[in-house]
């Protein structure tokens, strides 16, 4: 009978397959591993019986029997891991969304999927999206819906009388305690003391202007102090009544002392400037029959001028020869309505002076009103600061600054530019430009001058 052992162990788990390793991040720490001690435990199993028959020598059968006996053996090791910082490349992975690649949403038809929509999901859709439009409105902008209906229009006064009614019927909140004057209610707050090294050293700061200084300053008047305080600049020490007073050698104002107290200067009071009366319905007839007279349109600061009234008047610009002077600060003009200006402009034959300031026009738009000014070159003067976007950017006003430069005919150019090179590039334009024009004059004028000579 012999014993055959079947070791069950390591051996097996050693033949699987390794798992597929993940790509790791730079600088990750990898881990090997070291076996310090190993145990071996022996468990008996079951017992076969194996029966085989053989033949012997005298050709007789003989039955043998084998025991086969089933052990077990159970090792168990103790394994260490060591770390080590290592450097390896990152292996990035495309971002994906819903489980496809962003790649693959180019091709999808934006106007197909929204027609699939329902009403409700639309409106659902569009209190989650805000449109990046600027010819939207704020109101439409704004994901939040009024349900409510309209009262009527708005009427100022009436809500003014409203609200101070509402603030004269409301109660007053009544004090738990009542006022009493001189009564310290809480922890009244106490300065700390002052380090006893700081007072010492502010005794010791002396200055020494001599016995004939500290004797002129010791039998000086308050006016001779305060004269002389003006004078070396100390404009802390007194109001601007006094400083101009000293200026001026008119004598101190009374009751403006040192100890005097010192009020406030009236403001000077001018008269508010009528509103712009021009009728904007007769001036653009006028634009459009060509009035010989109407030399200077100015709709300065008229705020119900509709967008259709602007593009009538714009439209009506390229067959006028008489219009030198266009001014349309403060009317409410808009990227739309300023890109029909822009082609208005480069048709004009007699438009000397533009002026669009405070307005809304973006600061690309006032690059096309700036190229438009190289195809018509009658205009001298253009001004469009103070628009909705304070800020042009380096971008615009590198655009601008390359545009004014082509320009032979602009002498005068009122935008806020930030950086320096623009504005010191565009500055040396337009003197330029000056010079050149004024030549081109004085040398006409004298041409003329000659010829007049000569006929008589």
């Amino acid at each position: 009978m012999s014993d055959i052992e079947d070791v069950f162990g390591n051996e097996s788990a050693a033949a699987e397959e390794k798992p597929e390793e993940k790509p790791q991040a730079e600088d990750a720490e990898s881990k090997s591993s070291v076996v310090t001690e190993q145990k071996e435990e022996i468990i008996p199993g079951e017992t076969e019986k194996m029966i085989t028959e053989t033949i012997d020598e005298d050709g007789d059968v003989v039955e043998e029997t084998t025991e086969v006996t089933r052990k077990t053996v159970k090792r168990t090791m103790k394994i260490t891991e060591t770390s080590s910082t290592t450097k390896t490349t990152t292996l990035t992975t495309p971002a994906k969304l819903y489980g496809k690649d962003l790649s693959e949403y180019d091709d999808v038809d934006v106007e197909s999927l929204l027609a699939q929509l329902s009403p409700e999901e639309i409106t659902i859709l569009a209190k989650e999206v805000d449109p990046d439009d600027n010819f939207l409105p704020p109101n439409q902008r704004c994901s939040y819906e009024c349900t409510k209906e309209s009262t009527g229009p708005l009427n100022r006064k009436q809500l003014i009388e409203h609200i101070n009614k509402q603030a004269i019927e409301t109660p007053d909140q009544p004090e738990f305690e009542p006022f009493v004057q001189g009564t310290v209610r809480g922890k009244k707050w106490v300065p700390p003391p002052r380090d006893s090294r700081e007072l010492e050293v502010e005794e010791q700061i002396a200055i020494d202007l001599g016995d004939e200084y500290e004797h002129a300053l010791n039998d000086a008047t308050q006016e001779e102090i305060i004269d002389l305080a003006a004078i070396l600049g100390f404009h802390s020490m007194m109001n601007q009544d006094q400083y101009h007073a000293s200026l001026l050698n008119k004598g101190q104002p009374v009751g403006t002392g040192w100890d005097g107290i010192t009020k406030s200067t009236q403001q000077k009071l001018f008269p508010v400037d009528p509103p712009n009366s021009t009728d904007v319905e007769e001036s653009i007839k006028r634009v459009k029959d060509d009035d010989n007279k109407l030399i200077d349109l100015n709709l300065n600061n008229i705020k119900n001028i509709s967008d259709e009234k602007l593009e009538q008047l714009f439209n009506a610009l390229p067959q006028n020869e008489h219009l030198e002077v266009l001014s349309l600060t403060n009317v409410g003009l808009t990227d739309k309505t300023a890109l029909l200006l822009a082609e208005a402009i480069e048709k004009s034959k007699t438009l000397r002076v533009l002026n669009v300031e405070t307005n809304f026009i973006s600061p690309p738009v006032i690059v096309r009103l700036v190229q438009a000014l190289l195809k018509c070159h009658t205009i001298e003067e253009f001004r469009a600061s103070n628009q909705r976007s304070t800020v042009l950017g380096n971008k615009i006003e590198m655009e601008i600054t390359d545009l004014v430069e082509k320009n032979p005919s602009l002498l005068r150019l009122g935008l806020h530019l930030e950086f320096n090179d623009a504005r010191h590039r565009v500055a040396a334009h337009l003197q330029r430009n000056i010079d050149r024009i004024g030549r081109q004059r004085r040398m006409g004028h004298l041409t003329r001058n000659y010829t007049i000579g000569v006929w008589q």
